[in-house]
């Protein structure tokens, strides 16, 4: 993408709105929050006890550098194209390459464990074991990809809402129970030993990607050098407000039976009596169905682009609907993975350690490209931000083989083609 102004705009076309710092921060905010919420809390206690609270402040405190470096990487590369753009421009195309299939795949595999999170709630209130949740997983998942298929995409306006609607469910929970809290639910701290805080932060990290998302929307801003460091502050303090809320009070109300998959419809059940069991799983379905079909629609531009084929309506746009082997891939490998946790082969923990592995892998090359082009205090950033990246995806074990098959997939298939593969062009500083 080039900054040159296009016919239209030369035609005297009106030129869209700029960003305002507010619209921004919200977008931003939007990019970070998800229904991961939902699930995760629960998870890390699981993983850690109440020493999962180290690894979300841990997480936090990356986060600000992730600000940092994403926002620098923005303003020295606007017309980048997000991830695959950074990368490129510091470790050469084939990286780029790697980085942006292992985000696609993220998406992909992320989205199961979406549905699979509205369906926890659905059985919290109506009842069902574990089949039953994988059942309704799976066709929360063929609704996605039926309205998918048809056209419908979730709008910039319709996501931003949905945002709001996880927010208040989230304070609402956090406020309406702070006063259940106990000390005794502090006790033991770190049940399972002090390693296992680096095991629930590689768990919590898919709560924190999305740091990379509005650093494409750098030119958008009236004064990105000034506007995107308050983007990112206002972000970085409200995430860093529910965040932390969420995790003392899941902790200091739950306490040990935090290690739940719906500890939000425990909280809200403590919060405004029975009906937050039902509250919890509306709110659930709304933002599995509204996220994840933002999930494919933004996961099918990208593999278009990864692939090379591009536009592909009369109108020389993005195409209306994803393509149909494109939603098959999806259909397949999410019912495989949501079976394989229906039938008791996966746990819900392995199953966020899949897409949660792969955008580790992803900041991590951003994270060392940005280290060879930036400057000042960015790249300083960037350098502990790189070890603390790698510090947490060693803690995935297994996991680690999904961005390696990855990786040596993309790098097979340009030695398959003879290096005739024509490479991603690398960004052009502004």
């Amino acid at each position: 993408m080039t900054q040159t102004a296009s016919p239209a705009r030369r035609a005297g076309t009106p030129v869209p709105p700029r960003l305002t710092t507010a619209r921004g921060a919200a977008l931003y905010i939007g990019a970070l929050l998800g229904p991961g919420l939902l699930l995760l809390p629960g998870l890390a206690a699981a993983a850690a006890g109440p020493a999962s609270l180290l690894a979300w402040i841990a997480l936090l405190a990356l986060s600000a550098l992730f600000a940092v470096v994403f926002a620098a990487l923005g303003r020295g590369f606007p017309s980048a194209g997000g991830v695959i753009g950074y990368v490129t421009a510091g470790l050469g195309a084939p990286a780029g390459l790697a980085a942006g299939w292992s985000f696609l795949a993220g998406v992909v595999t992320g989205a199961p464990v979406v549905c699979l999170i509205g369906a926890s709630y659905v059985t919290r209130l109506a009842g069902g074991g574990q089949p039953a949740r994988a059942a309704i997983a799976a066709l929360l998942l063929l609704a996605v990809l039926v309205l998918a298929a048809g056209g419908l995409r979730t709008s910039a306006t319709a996501q931003l809402l949905l945002v709001g609607l996880l927010i208040a469910v989230v304070v609402t929970a956090v406020a309406g129970a702070a006063g259940a809290a106990r000390a005794a639910n502090w006790t033991p701290f770190a049940p399972h030993g002090w390693l296992a805080i680096g095991h629930a932060a590689a768990t919590l990290m898919l709560s924190f990607a999305g740091w990379e998302a509005v650093a494409p929307l750098t030119t958008q801003f009236t004064d990105p050098s000034r506007q995107l460091a308050r983007v990112a502050a206002i972000a970085l303090a409200v995430t860093s407000a529910l965040y932390l809320g969420l995790a003392v009070v899941t902790i200091g109300v739950l306490g040990p039976h935090a290690a739940t998959m719906v500890p939000l419809a425990e909280l809200l059940q403590r919060a405004v009596g029975p009906a937050g069991t039902a509250v919890a799983a509306v709110a659930a379905v709304v933002l599995t169905l509204g996220t994840t079909n933002a999930y494919i629609n933004g996961a099918a531009i990208m593999a278009r682009q990864l692939s090379g084929t591009g536009p592909a309506d009369r109108t020389g746009g993005e195409p209306r609907r994803p393509a149909p082997r494109f939603l098959a891939a999806i259909a397949g490998s999410g019912l495989l993975l949501i079976t394989l946790y229906g039938v008791g082969v996966v746990s819900p923990a392995s199953l966020v350690a899949i897409p949660t592995a792969l955008f580790l892998a992803v900041y991590l090359a951003s994270m060392a490209a940005a280290v060879r082009v930036l400057r000042g205090p960015a790249r300083r950033a960037a350098v502990p931000a790189a070890a603390a990246v790698a510090a947490v995806l060693a803690c995935c074990g297994w996991a680690l083989a999904v961005p390696a098959l990855v990786a040596a997939a993309v790098a097979g298939r340009r030695w398959t083609r003879g290096g005739r593969r024509r490479p991603l062009p690398a960004p052009r500083n502004s």
